[in-house]
């Protein structure tokens, strides 16, 4: 049996951009995207925790060290500037594997260059 998990978190990065008429994405700042090992269309789980909205996409990498989080063409509509995100994507692992199983995850300052706590990284 497969299980699906949490393979990989990015929580209370703030959106810096929108772009509502792109093809569409989330897009990523390539540095943090490595840090936790998201890789380029990967498809990822995006929570607003401002507005409560729920979206899935694929990630896009920005410029690294840019700190950019744009929402691209759909999820345009799902927030605003200054609106903190969590993203996270998911790993098919065997039943045996499930038990040691590790995420990375990174929680973000203030703003989207400092992370004041990460696991796995």
């Amino acid at each position: 049996m497969r299980i699906h998990l949490m393979k990989s978190k990015i929580l209370r990065c703030k959106v810096t951009d929108s772009a509502l008429h792109y093809e569409g994405s989330l897009e990523i700042d390539a540095a943090l995207m490595e840090r936790v090992g998201l890789l380029r269309y990967e498809k990822i789980l995006v929570g607003n925790i401002d507005n409560g909205e729920r979206f899935e996409t694929y990630a896009i990498p920005a410029e690294s060290g840019s700190g950019r989080i744009s929402l691209n063409g759909a999820a345009a509509h799902k927030g605003k500037l200054g609106d903190r995100l969590v993203i996270i994507s998911f790993a098919e692992v065997e039943a045996d594997e499930a038990a040691s199983f590790k995420p990375k995850t990174i929680t973000m300052g203030e703003d989207n260059f400092t992370v004041i706590k990460s696991t796995n990284t």
